[in-house]
């Protein structure tokens, strides 16, 4: 299944800095060409992650709908229709709606040039992009929680992260969906990886329990079908095994994955933190320690952190954050 969807959490990384609406310390001139905000997941380009997560999910949802649940003895076919059906169904709707939300403060979304062309941050006047709850790209005030992502060029109300498997930031407006989108995709592959497993098993144990179908009458037994009943498709021994070593290791894959990611999640709920305040905490916690290593003067060193790594932070699980 797809996700922030699915794919969400396979390597840290952060945003390209060439989004970035700043100039470099000292320099009073703007040097890089002028931008506009993203308005959500779907405006352009379309990211790499983005295509990955949605092709998975179409791959799951043909294998499984028309391959491997068909194969299922009668009862437990209509059972397994309905409870994947529902899981991929929902997963799909939240994911879309994630995808879709503009995440931005309520402020930026009702600015009259909302769309236009994004000014670039001069560092000779302004040390940081939001002082005093004002944003100096957006040039509007936003709220407490508020950050401005490098990579949509918009302050985001409440921001957790940006995903690059939605495509979109993750903030207070459509984080439920976000969430939603993982848990979905994770008890939909585990319902999959169940029917992948009765399956091997029953192939090699007992095969007559997978070819119940009336049609299965008319074919040798090295013979498959797919897409049943409406369209049987003949396949080989081969091509069924295959195509389920495949999906099976994709699963499992993605199951670790995303696992990872709803337990991290849950995890952050437990301790009431978002994403940013996780990750912008193990910063802090990193300055302080090398802050008493250090015996010379520190200012220059927390200057070059503070200008550094807290504004252009690393995300984890295929997430990036931004001040």
């Amino acid at each position: 299944m797809n996700t922030c969807l699915w794919w969400k959490s396979i390597e840290m990384s952060s945003c390209n800095r060439s989004l970035r609406r700043t100039a470099p310390e000292g320099i009073t001139k703007t040097i890089s060409p002028p931008s506009i905000s993203r308005v959500n997941g779907w405006s352009l380009p379309l990211h790499s992650f983005q295509l990955i997560a949605w092709t998975a999910y179409v791959y799951m949802t043909v294998v499984g709908f028309g391959l491997f649940i068909p194969l299922l003895p009668f009862l437990w076919r209509n059972i397994t229709y309905a409870a994947i059906g529902l899981l991929f169904g929902f997963h799909l709707i939240v994911h879309i709606t994630a995808v879709t939300i503009d995440p931005a403060d309520s402020n930026v979304r009702h600015k009259e040039n909302y769309g236009g062309i994004m000014p670039i941050l001069d560092r000779a006047k302004h040390k940081h992009v939001i002082q005093n709850q004002f944003c100096h790209l957006c040039e509007v005030t936003v709220g407490v929680k508020a950050k401005h992502c490098s990579a949509c060029n918009k302050c985001i109300a409440d921001f957790d992260h940006h995903c690059k498997w939605l495509n979109n930031c993750v903030g207070s407006r459509n984080y439920w969906f976000f969430f939603s989108s993982v848990a979905s995709a994770v008890l939909g592959i585990i319902f999959l990886v169940l029917v992948l497993l009765y399956i091997f098993i029953q192939y090699f144990v007992n095969p007559e329990e997978l070819r119940t179908d009336p049609q299965f009458k008319n074919y040798p037994a090295n013979v498959w079908l797919a897409f049943l009943p409406l369209y049987a498709v003949p396949i080989s021994s081969l091509v069924l095994l295959s195509l389920a070593v495949i999906t099976l290791l994709l699963n499992f894959v993605s199951l670790l994955l995303l696992g990872h990611l709803l337990l991290f999640h849950l995890y952050l709920m437990f301790r009431k933190l978002s994403t940013f305040d996780y990750m912008t905490q193990g910063r802090q916690k990193q300055s302080t320690n090398l802050q008493i290593k250090i015996s010379i003067p520190l200012k220059s060193t927390i200057i070059n952190i503070e200008n550094g790594s807290l504004e252009e932070g690393r995300g984890l699980l295929g997430m990036t954050m931004m001040i």
